[in-house]
């Protein structure tokens, strides 16, 4: 069910403009699907979907890592302000957030494809990104830095 439900959910994100966990609720009760908002929380959270800025100024969910009419990888800016710093030590990417943030910012990271991680852990308000080499960890801090507008 929860595979079929998932389906549905990037069918509808890709459809329509779903501004919010209501509209999302309501796209999927309208497919049969009875949820709750603690489902559709989860859901969003495990697709790792994010809100950009859509046509008129309004946010829209989408797949994180999704890359806009200029080829250029769009990242919710909510996210990207969530971070406060990036900083780098032999081969690991550290990044603090404001508290609470953390796990959204590092599923984001994660969809990056930025050479050289290999994971990421995060807590509350720190991420520690794993990087093969500390050359690499530099670079991946430096791309972490530009996207993230820091």
């Amino acid at each position: 069910m929860k595979s079929k439900r998932h389906s549905a959910i990037l069918e509808i994100i890709e459809r329509s403009n779903v501004e919010t966990q209501e509209d999302l609720i309501d796209n999927l009760r309208r497919e049969g699907f009875n949820v709750t908002q603690a489902t559709v929380s989860r859901d969003i959270r495990e697709l790792k979907l994010t809100k950009i800025m859509g046509d008129g100024g309004k946010y829209k969910y989408v797949l994180p890592g999704r890359k806009d009419s200029s080829g250029h990888y769009v990242y919710s800016e909510a996210l990207a302000a969530s971070v406060i710093s990036v900083d780098c030590a032999m081969n690991l990417v550290i990044i603090r957030t404001y508290p609470g943030m953390a796990q959204a910012v590092a599923a984001g990271i994660d969809t990056m494809n930025i050479s050289g991680i290999m994971g990421s852990v995060a807590g509350d308000d720190t991420i520690f990104v794993a990087v093969r080499d500390p050359e690499l960890a530099a670079k991946a801090a430096s791309d972490v830095r530009k996207i993230v507008g820091k």
